[in-house]
């Protein structure tokens, strides 16, 4: 019997070579009985992601002394992501379980591979709530999601990482600038929502919500939308941590609002769509964000505001790089053109 159970073809990748070692049964074994006792046999290695030169996701399918047990496996090539298991964990450790009374989860990290530059993690199930937010239940859900964003922000969780507004703009101009050597008829457009992005920031790092008063900076996922929520009936399982980072709050809400907008302009034309999901994200976040701190409304509805219309900029380069999302590109440019002049 061939050792090797690949779902997904393997190509050989110098940055991770130990990549097909990960996937032999024999040798997996070995590796998992040597970070738990516990286990009998690996049944089933399956490559389910896998971004050439950078990273990789295997899922495991293992035997145990308390019945079976599906992994993740979660490999770096520049070297084990220790960052990110050790937030996971103590997130873990701080009421995020899996029978947290709020229904709010992660992952339960499950060890380490140093060899495979691998941390582990139980396989969780449940539904994107990218897939749940256009149902009837998306108002509901969109709140839901706000008090998990509110719930994360508020457990302090020690990282050296920092995402500040000037780091957002750079990451925009990284980006745009590859969109406009890519598609030259819009430099001049893109230049202009550099430009008026540029002076957005300008105003918004002088706010008090950036100085760090009124709303401090706090861990935040910092990729915070709806693939990386898990719906699974009453229990939100929030994942992928490999952002996280200390920032200011508004940055995952509006990232998240701006993936709802890009959402409903892709799936239906209309940015509006799901307009209602994206205040009810809003409004009960600040609610809660709001009655904890004693901070502004006003002034967190604006760094929303302001955080939101800067990741949908970023999905104009998004929408270049994912072939089903090409057709967007212009939409999603004259919408940021709106946006932006009416927020200057």
């Amino acid at each position: 019997m061939n050792s090797f159970q690949i779902t997904t073809h393997s190509p050989a990748d110098p940055k991770i070579p130990f990549l097909e070692t990960a996937l032999d049964l024999q040798q997996a074994k070995a590796q998992f009985q040597a970070v738990r006792s516990d286990i009998h046999s690996v049944t089933a290695a399956h490559l389910i992601r896998h971004k050439f030169g950078r990273r990789a996701l295997i899922e495991y399918h293992l035997k145990t002394d308390h019945g079976p047990l599906t992994l993740i496996g979660k490999i770096r090539a520049k070297g084990t992501d220790h960052v990110s298991y050790h937030v996971q964990r103590n997130l873990w450790n701080r009421g995020f379980d899996t029978h947290s009374a709020d229904g709010y989860s992660v992952p339960e990290p499950m060890g380490m591979i140093p060899d495979w530059q691998m941390w582990l993690q139980r396989k969780v199930r449940g539904i994107p709530a990218t897939e749940l937010l256009p149902m009837p239940n998306g108002v509901a859900l969109c709140r839901r999601i706000a008090a998990l964003a509110h719930r994360l922000h508020c457990t302090p969780i020690s990282t050296p990482k920092q995402q500040t507004l000037r780091d957002e703009l750079s990451i925009l101009h990284t980006g745009l600038t590859k969109v406009s050597q890519q598609y030259p008829h819009w430099q001049s457009r893109i230049e202009q929502i550099l430009i008026a992005c540029d002076a957005l920031v300008s105003y918004g790092s002088s706010l008090p919500g950036e100085q760090i008063n009124d709303f401090s900076l706090v861990g935040i996922h910092r990729d915070f939308y709806g693939d990386q929520i898990l719906v699974d009936g009453d229990r939100l399982w929030l994942v992928d941590f490999d952002l996280y980072c200390q920032g200011h709050p508004a940055l995952d809400i509006g990232n998240f609002i701006a993936h709802i907008t890009e959402q409903s302009l892709r799936q239906t034309g209309n940015p509006a769509a799901m307009a209602d999901r994206e205040v009810a994200l809003r409004d009960t976040f600040i609610d809660a964000s709001v009655n904890a701190c004693s901070g502004p409304a006003e002034e967190l509805h604006h760094q929303i505001e302001l955080y939101s219309v800067l990741a949908l900029v970023r999905h104009i380069y998004i929408s270049t790089r994912i072939t089903t999302r090409n057709h967007c590109t212009d939409a999603i440019l004259a919408l940021c053109e709106t946006r932006l002049r009416n927020m200057l």
